[in-house]
């Protein structure tokens, strides 16, 4: 039986490229972001060449569309095989921590903290539950992409920081309490990626580069995150679980 992987915010950026590199890996892969199906219609028909996806609309901050995401996947394919936890938002504003509002924090922490945390959840049980049913060579594997904002200081986004912060411990909380069934957990942290989330403030990040923040002087490109994610669900790092894929361009270093 094909083995079936779940993608958040897949519709561009890094999750599109996480699910094209699943794709090529053999999974069949669900989408799920927050277009309508019409306006993904293409993209599917483009990824459908490559391999079998299919597309589910959904908002991980609202917990039925957790749940029908889900759902739905489980019982048009039987399985879920790996979760990516990948959907996530910048600030709308980037504003001093001594001027951000309550509104903006709410929004990072219910999308990128909560949701999370709740598709980790329900992703988890739902496995479990496979387990018990004895699929054949069934190990399943959650991954979760945070960011290097996870521990490094960015005070005109604060609210991001701690939202991606929370990210870690989701993932080292799930490492812990699924290492008992088997089910590894792993998180990916993205550095300075070519995104849209990164297009306003490309000129001040290729200075950056180009003076050293990273010691590979590049943007990082989706598809670099894509291979982590894949190394992740390959099995070889099972062992491991609750280990740190860096995909930074070797800021973690932190070199003088």
């Amino acid at each position: 039986m094909k083995k079936i992987a779940i993608v958040t915010g897949a519709r561009r950026g890094i999750g599109l490229a996480i699910a094209k590199k699943l794709l090529s890996d053999g999974y069949t892969v669900v989408l799920c972001a927050t277009a309508a199906p019409e306006e993904v219609k293409d993209l599917l028909a483009e990824l459908n060449r490559q391999g079998e996806a299919d597309y589910v609309r959904a908002d991980i901050s609202v917990p039925e569309d957790r749940e029908a995401l889900l759902d739905h996947a489980l019982e048009k394919f039987g399985r879920i095989d790996v979760l990516v936890n990948n959907a996530g938002v910048a600030c709308k504003v980037r504003l001093n921590i001594l001027e951000t509002t309550p509104e903006s924090f709410e929004r990072l922490m219910r999308i990128n903290c909560e949701g999370t945390f709740f598709m980790c959840q329900g992703a988890a049980n739902r496995m479990i539950a496979c387990q018990k049913r004895g699929f054949p060579q069934y190990t399943p594997r959650i991954v979760n992409i945070s960011s290097i904002s996870a521990y490094t200081s960015s005070t005109s986004r604060g609210e991001y920081c701690i939202s991606k912060a929370g990210i870690s411990m989701i993932t080292k909380l799930f490492a812990d309490e699924l290492a008992q069934y088997g089910i590894p957990v792993f998180e990916v942290r993205p550095g300075i990626i070519a995104t849209d989330m990164t297009a306003g403030v490309h000129e001040k990040y290729e200075k950056m580069i180009a003076e050293g923040v990273t010691p590979i002087r590049r943007f990082g490109q989706p598809e670099d995150v894509a291979n982590c994610v894949s190394a992740a669900c390959s099995g070889l790092l099972d062992f491991g679980t609750g280990t740190v894929l860096n995909a930074d361009g070797g800021f973690h270093i932190r070199r003088l």
